[in-house]
């Protein structure tokens, strides 16, 4: 039987034993104190962070934004060829030609034309959009005109500036394609299915121009398409017509001869091909950009909240 003595403390070993575990914790009262004793330091930085937000805000030029509203106009060819599609369908798939019902594909199919580099790229040389696009850095609101950066473009001479090496600043196409993507917004209304196109400028007439340039080279560029595909698919349906004595083979290429010389005529009478405008784009009179009084508050927020960080380092660091 253990003797009951070995298992108890000594009394070195009692005195040893702490009567209390000293907190790690922080005191509130003495973060409260230092924050107070570093009042300087935070009212001193918050101020210089204010005064930079302010002096930023000022230096950024207005913007402005002009849009147009439109909505898909393929209604009217979408309906006439799902009529067609719906009698002669499985016949006109063997004859190598699809008349699904694509109103809603068309109008994706567009909206992708808009924003693709390819169209943007022609759109930007066939207006010479390269100096305003590129080099503008300002409007002048008096004279109506853009302030151009001399140090990329000269005025007087109409040249490109060149770099150290003698190599041209003219930017790359890529660079333009990136910089008039920053500038267009291009949304569309689900329930509504309306689309809106924007173009944010410096100067609200360039923006206004803009918009309504797009509008029509959107229109026209999916309208020459229409044209280019109807008149290959007569040429087509004409070619296979010639080759068949089946009577039910040439009812339905008479018929798809008709209806692609519908759609081909609809094409060449109608300007607002792919979209009709509900709503045109006009010059705006009041800026949207830059949001000067949020870039104030949120550089005093950041100031605050950096001279709160130093002080509580320092008293982390300085016990």
């Amino acid at each position: 039987m253990s003797n009951p003595a070995l298992h108890e403390p000594s009394i070195s070993q009692v005195q040893s034993i702490p009567l209390y575990k000293e907190s790690d914790e922080i005191d509130l009262k003495e973060l409260i104190i230092a924050l107070w004793n570093g009042k300087k330091i935070i009212i001193a930085v918050t101020a210089l962070f204010m005064i930079l937000g302010v002096a930023f805000a000022l230096s950024k030029p207005n913007t402005y934004q002009s849009s147009a509203t439109l909505v898909s106009a393929q209604g009217e060819q979408a309906g006439s060829l799902a009529a067609v599609a719906s009698q002669f369908g499985g016949l006109a798939s063997l004859a190598g030609v699809s008349l699904k019902d694509s109103s809603t594909d068309n109008k994706t199919l567009a909206l992708a034309e808009l924003k693709s580099r390819k169209f943007i790229n022609a759109f930007i040389d066939k207006y010479d959009l390269w100096v305003p696009l590129m080099a503008a850095e300002d409007w002048d609101a008096k004279h109506n005109k853009l302030v151009i950066n001399q140090d990329l473009y000269n005025s007087n001479t109409q040249v490109w500036q060149e770099d150290e090496e003698g190599d041209s600043l003219k930017p790359s196409y890529w660079e333009a394609y990136k910089r008039f993507k920053d500038l267009l917004s291009v949304a569309e209304d689900k329930e509504t299915g309306l689309v809106t196109v924007s173009i944010t400028h410096f100067s609200p007439y360039v923006a206004q121009q803009w918009v309504a340039w797009l509008v029509d080279e959107l229109n026209s560029k999916v309208k020459n398409d229409a044209l280019n595909e109807s008149r290959t698919n007569i040429s087509y349906l004409q070619q296979q017509l010639e080759k068949t004595n089946v009577v039910d083979m040439q009812s339905v290429f008479y018929q798809l001869i008709e209806d692609q010389t519908k759609s081909l005529m609809l094409a060449e009478v109608r300007d607002e091909y792919a979209f009709k405008t509900v709503d045109p784009a006009v010059v705006p009179e009041e800026k949207v950009g830059p949001k000067r009084a949020l870039i104030c508050i949120l550089a005093t927020l950041l100031g605050g909240m950096l001279g709160t960080a130093i002080v509580l380092v320092r008293f982390a660091l300085n016990p």
